[in-house]
């Protein structure tokens, strides 16, 4: 088993920055000429989220874990309960593939109007852009068009600029997954940095051992549902057992 040794302890209470409360979100359906359905993207799902911790997200694909992620970093709004945040002015980032790009920007202006979406001063962005580019690595892409990118550049390009403009929370969907094997490693290891500096981070992730290395927590979506959520050796057994939920990744 990979070591443990980047946990931390169960969170106090005090430390809780932000909540969800049977949160629902629906898509309108069409079912025939005139009658419409509503498919539940989310369903009552409530689980709280701690300064410093690193919360996982397993579930097979299209159960809503995306869809999660965007609900808590304000991009949509649930349609029933709430989304409670405990600390006023908190910064949240969602590092997806593709996620709040403007195709015909370049990766520098996107890199800029992530930081300007998160609250921060250009003046803030642009001292640290030295960083973000060397860290994407894309040479003189970085000044293209993201509508000329791969998707391994777009993950490279999300995952530099939320780093460096340093969020309160991280939102990660897949995206360590993703890339080169060279990226993957230096994208795995500086999460592994910011975890370490008391960071909160969200990480959907269908990589077993990364999950057991790096996530304090787990919830296991299904359907929209919560399954299980809480010690992540727990939440894994149940999951890779399949709890007659079809065929999830064997260990």
């Amino acid at each position: 088993m990979v070591s443990n040794t980047l946990k931390r302890q169960t969170p106090a209470t005090e430390d809780k920055i932000l909540s969800l409360e049977n949160i629902g979100l629906y898509y309108s359906r069409r079912q025939g000429i005139l009658k419409r359905s509503r498919f539940w993207a989310l369903k009552d799902v409530s689980f709280d989220l701690y300064t410093g911790e690193t919360l996982g997200v397993i579930g097979r694909n299209g159960v809503g874990k995306s869809t999660l992620l965007r609900v808590l970093a304000g991009i949509v709004a649930p349609d029933t309960g709430r989304v409670v945040v405990h600390r006023p002015g908190l910064r949240i980032s969602l590092i997806s593939i593709g996620a709040g790009f403007v195709g015909h920007l370049s990766g520098r202006e996107n890199a800029i109007l992530s930081g300007m979406m998160l609250g921060a001063k250009k003046e803030e962005i642009l001292s640290r852009m030295d960083q973000i580019m060397a860290f994407a690595d894309l040479g003189s892409f970085f000044d293209e068009p993201v509508n000329t990118y791969s998707t391994g550049m777009r993950a490279r390009l999300g995952f530099s600029a939320a780093y460096y403009l340093d969020p309160d929370v991280i939102l990660l969907d897949e995206v360590l997954g993703v890339g080169d094997e060279a990226f993957r490693i230096k994208s795995t290891d500086a999460m592994k940095e910011r975890i370490k500096s008391e960071k909160t981070v969200v990480l959907v992730s269908h990589t077993v051992p990364l999950i057991r290395e790096l996530c304090d927590r787990l919830v296991w979506i299904e359907g929209g549902k919560t399954m299980a959520h809480g010690d992540v050796a727990d939440v894994l057994d149940a999951y890779l057992s399949g709890a007659g939920q079809g065929r999830p990744p064997s260990k």
